[in-house]
C-alpha cells in the first residue's frame, strides 16, 4: 500500500504518470508496504498469460527474492525511477523515505532494487553517468542503499507512520535493532533474485 499523502499526476507523454506528495513526507516515513491486496504471481503463471496482460504485468511489477512477480494493487506501481531516488526498498518488504519529500515532489525509486529481468533505459540525470538500471545492481550498490536506509530508520520513531501497521511481525525485531542500535541486520542485497 502506498502512503496516503500521495496522488497520481501526469508528467509528460514519454514518462506518462508519476506519484507525487500531497503533504510533506519526512525522512524515515514508510512510503510503501507490501500488503495482502498486492498480487504475488508465480513466473509460470505470468508466462501463461496472453501477450497483452503479460506485457502489463511485466511493466508494472517487480520480482521478489524468490523470483515471484509483485503487482501492486494501488498507485505504487506508478512510482518512477531515479538514480537519486527519495525512496528506498528494504529487506523488510517496505520502502522508506530516505530524505524529506516536500509537497509536490515526485516519489522515486532506484529500479536497480527491483530485480529487473533486463536492463532498464533511464532518462539522463545530473550528477550521474548511469543511464541503465541493471538486473544485478543489488549486488553492486547494496552497501550505499543500506547506508541510506539505516540513516532513514534513525528518524523512524520521530515521524508519523500511517503504514506501520502493515509491516509484518517477523520484521519488527530487525527494525527495532536498526532504530535503537543503529544496526541494519538485513541488507537489501538479501532481496536479490539469483537466477543461477
Amino acid at each position: 500500500m502506498l502512503h496516503p499523502h500521495t496522488e497520481l499526476r501526469f508528467i509528460d507523454p514519454e514518462m506518462g504518470v508519476g506519484v507525487f506528495a500531497t503533504k510533506l513526507i519526512p525522512k524515515g516515513t514508510i512510503v510503501w508496504a507490501l500488503d495482502d491486496l498486492d498480487q504475488v504471481l508465480d513466473p509460470a503463471y505470468v508466462d501463461s498469460l496472453d501477450d497483452l496482460r503479460k506485457k502489463l504485468v511485466l511493466k508494472y511489477s517487480y520480482r521478489n527474492r524468490r523470483g515471484r512477480y509483485i503487482l501492486c494493487w494501488d498507485c505504487g506501481k506508478f512510482i518512477n525511477h531515479s538514480f537519486h531516488a527519495n525512496c528506498m526498498g528494504t529487506a523488510y518488504e517496505f520502502e522508506i523515505a530516505v530524505r524529506d519529500i516536500p509537497v509536490g515532489e515526485e516519489l522515486t525509486d532506484d529500479y536497480g532494487t527491483l530485480n529487473l529481468d533486463e536492463p532498464f533505459h533511464c532518462r539522463a540525470e545530473a550528477g550521474t553517468d548511469r543511464v541503465l538500471a541493471m538486473p544485478d545492481d543489488l549486488l553492486h550498490y547494496s552497501d550505499e542503499w543500506d547506508r541510506m536506509v539505516l540513516e532513514a530508520l534513525a528518524c523512524y520513531r520521530s515521524v508519523e507512520q500511517p503504514l506501520a501497521y502493515l509491516v509484518r511481525p517477523e520484521f519488527q525485531d530487525a527494525i527495532r535493532s536498526a532504530v535503537d542500535q543503529h544496526v541494519l541486520l538485513d541488507s537489501i542485497r538479501a532481496t536479490y533474485f539469483d537466477r543461477g
